[in-house]
């Protein structure tokens, strides 16, 4: 379900990114890590306010190896302690590189010390290309805030350096380059370790799983029912009160060998001309476990005026029994191409839910969150053990929650595509929007990586079966 991050509105929804690293092969036969192979960084900081409405950290990342380093596998950290119930507001006022290819999220730290329980973490694009040995970025002048602006406390953050009023190396900061940690000492107990760097693991075998490749006719193939899922034609929330929810706007086709799905939702700017689409399973009996698609988020409408505040999704959820119920869940990967919610641009969220109350309105959740495009097809990966909820975009770790968000009921498994007001778009003009889905993947109580995922995902399409489900039912 979903929605915005509004006092008035019942619902709202992200960047730890880790680039998947080939191994070189070694005489032991083990992997060998790719910043191993000469591609190293090191970080300059300098701050830029002392006060107490911003950080800005100012940063550039050196090329001090001997490779040429792909900035979109460099990640740094500025580690930072949290105003006690603060959420956060990243920005960036100019880079040399651009600030459209500059990235910025928030994470937790599992080990929080006296000097840090939160972090900024600063990514690329592929748009900030490359670092020639001995080169640098240049500026990179960055800044967060309260997201409500209240004063904020620096004086205790583990990154911060008072003094610092010129570039210099900074310690206190960390770097990664492919997941492999490069610079910096991060706080105690809080050290990066390296990604796997074997890629070909097998995934595990046996365990049930659901699988569906989305081959169907259309929205009144009995398969669809039959395969347990429900294409939604009730009316209510989440979007734009008065909305349809359209059936028939979900359809199926081949691209290529593949057969997806297409979720269309369309407005000519009246709640009677508004057309949403959701398809979700009737059962909730999904929880511990990995869960996995392949989405085409869509920036711009098919034609017609461009800027309606739209929400395309992934995601799982059970129901609110009660108002801050501690037994509800959710968990969702929502882009919004046109922002919303307070944001003006597009922004990818990934949420983990602990409950809410809509009236007045409370909510505990953890996010995270990119500022950035994310039109095109994604690779989507989210896996729930007993410990830890993560999320994985494109094979990078984007999101990663703690135990406090666990899931204590299972949950069923949904898209939807919905516009959360018609305040982005006034236009009467009709345009349609295009989110598709090339397959879903649940496997029970089995963490994969998304290398695992794609390979057993393959699997499932080599030995020709388009749909799969032995979970069993919940009693």
């Amino acid at each position: 379900m979903s929605e915005p991050k509004s006092t008035t509105s019942p619902r709202w929804r992200a960047a730890l990114a880790v680039a998947a690293v080939t191994g070189l092969g070694a005489t032991a036969l083990t992997a060998l890590p790719a910043a191993a192979a000469g591609e190293t960084v090191t970080v300059q900081y300098r701050q830029s306010a002392t006060g107490s409405d911003q950080v800005e950290p100012w940063f550039k990342v050196v090329n001090s190896g001997s490779a040429s380093v792909p900035l979109s596998q460099v990640k740094v950290r500025y580690y930072f302690k949290a105003d006690a119930g603060a959420s956060y507001t990243y920005a960036c006022s100019w880079a040399v590189k651009g600030c459209a290819n500059l990235t910025g999220t928030f994470g937790t730290l599992a080990h929080p010390t006296a000097t840090a329980d939160r972090y900024l973490e600063v990514g690329f694009t592929a748009g900030a290309g490359s670092l020639a040995p001995g080169a640098d970025t240049g500026d990179m002048q960055l800044r967060f805030h309260r997201s409500n602006w209240q004063p904020l406390n620096q004086n205790d953050d583990y990154s911060f350096g008072p003094a610092q009023t010129t570039y210099a190396n900074w310690s206190k900061v960390t770097a990664t380059v492919g997941g492999v940690p490069v610079w910096g000492t991060a706080p105690a107990g809080n050290e990066p370790t390296p990604t796997p760097t074997d890629p070909t693991t097998p995934p595990p075998t046996g365990g049930a799983a659901l699988f569906d490749d989305f081959d169907y006719t259309g929205h009144t193939d009995p398969a669809i029912s039959a395969h347990g899922w429900s294409v939604r034609s009730n009316s209510g929330g989440p979007g734009v009160p008065g909305a349809t929810w359209a059936p028939e706007n979900v359809t199926f086709a081949k691209e290529g060998t593949n057969s997806v799905m297409n979720l269309r939702t369309s407005t000519a700017g009246t709640a009677e001309s508004t057309r949403q689409t959701e398809i979700l399973t009737r059962s909730t009996k999904f929880r511990n476990g990995t869960y996995a698609a392949r989405v085409r988020f869509s920036d711009a409408p098919l034609s017609g005026p461009d800027g309606d505040r739209l929400v395309q999704t992934f995601f799982t959820i059970n129901d609110l029994k009660a108002p801050m119920a501690d037994d509800y869940a959710e968990y969702d990967f929502e882009y919004l191409p046109n922002g919303g919610w307070g944001e003006p641009a597009n922004i990818l969220y990934t949420t983990s839910w602990e409950t809410y109350r809509p009236d007045p309105w409370e909510a505990v959740n953890q996010h995270s969150e990119v500022r950035a495009s994310y039109a095109g097809w994604h690779d989507l990966v989210l896996t729930i053990d007993d410990n830890t909820i993560v999320y994985y975009v494109d094979g990078q770790e984007f999101g990663r929650h703690d135990a406090r968000y666990l899931p204590e009921r299972p949950m069923s498994i949904n898209f939807n595509q919905w516009l959360i007001d018609l305040a982005g778009q006034t236009s009467t003009t009709a345009r349609s929007y295009d989110q598709k889905v090339d397959y879903v993947l649940h496997v029970k109580d089995q963490v994969l990586t998304p290398a695992q995922v794609a390979a057993k995902v393959a699997a499932y399409r080599t030995a020709g079966t388009a749909f799969e489900d032995s979970v069993p039912a919940v009693p």
